[in-house]
């Protein structure tokens, strides 16, 4: 995973996972600033010659890194993430429910987001 560089494109709402020139797997994702301000991921992506090799996990650590640097939460919507920061309890702090909820409800508003 050394070669592995990860960016944040806040713009394009993607977390990317890069090798060389690469973009081998992706987060993408929102950020929701009602009720309280949260970074929302909604799919996990890593391309198929390049699963099994522990992306998709760093990918969802540095979005959690991210969200404490900046003082935020996250709110999962991207199964691939609840179930990480299930097992990663010390490092993913649960989003209260009703952050959940509005995060559901922005996505339910901007169908052609995602």
């Amino acid at each position: 995973m050394s070669d592995i560089e990860i960016r944040d494109d806040r713009s394009a709402g993607r977390l990317e996972a890069v090798r060389g020139d690469e973009v081998v797997g992706r987060i993408e994702y929102f950020v929701l600033e009602e009720p309280q301000r949260a970074l929302v991921p909604v799919h996990t992506i890593v391309e198929p010659e390049h699963e099994g090799q522990g992306i998709a996990g760093s990918l969802a650590r540095e979005l959690y890194a991210t969200a404490g640097r900046e003082g935020v939460v996250v709110a999962p919507l991207c199964p691939y993430v609840v179930r990480w920061a299930a097992r990663h309890p010390d490092e993913a702090p649960a989003a209260d429910p009703e952050l959940r909820r509005a995060a559901m409800e922005w996505l339910s508003r901007h169908p052609g987001r995602f």
